[in-house]
């Protein structure tokens, strides 16, 4: 079997690999970075591919799944309120500033309210 074939993973773990690779995509990362992250988290999580035998059976790690958030939020609450504030307001400024500064606010789904 070549390297990179997933002929030997189960539709769910393909399907999971799908949604972790389009949450990356959502948050700007590259197609083919998104791919190997979710892949690479997949793995981690159930061990990699379908395997044979009797006993093979394991709980999901979850762990994988959820690690992205807490590095983010443990490194931000180390940071001083002034910073956070000042990173938050360049942080809306580039988002008014890439929108075109258009009427009607984006929520986080994308869409425009109006």
């Amino acid at each position: 079997m070549p390297r990179g074939d997933k002929s030997s993973y189960t539709a769910k773990q393909r399907r999971q690999a799908r949604h972790i690779e389009e949450g990356y995509e959502r948050r700007g990362v590259p197609r083919s970075e998104a791919a190997r992250r979710a892949w690479a988290t997949e793995n981690a999580m159930s061990g990699g591919g379908r395997k044979s035998g009797a006993g093979r059976g394991r709980a999901t790690n979850k762990g994988p799944a959820k690690k992205g958030g807490k590095a983010g939020g443990r490194a931000s609450a180390r940071r001083p309120k002034a910073a956070r504030s000042a990173s938050a307001r360049k942080a809306a400024a580039t988002r008014k500033r890439k929108a075109g500064g258009s009427a009607g606010s984006r929520s986080r789904t994308g869409r425009r309210s109006r």
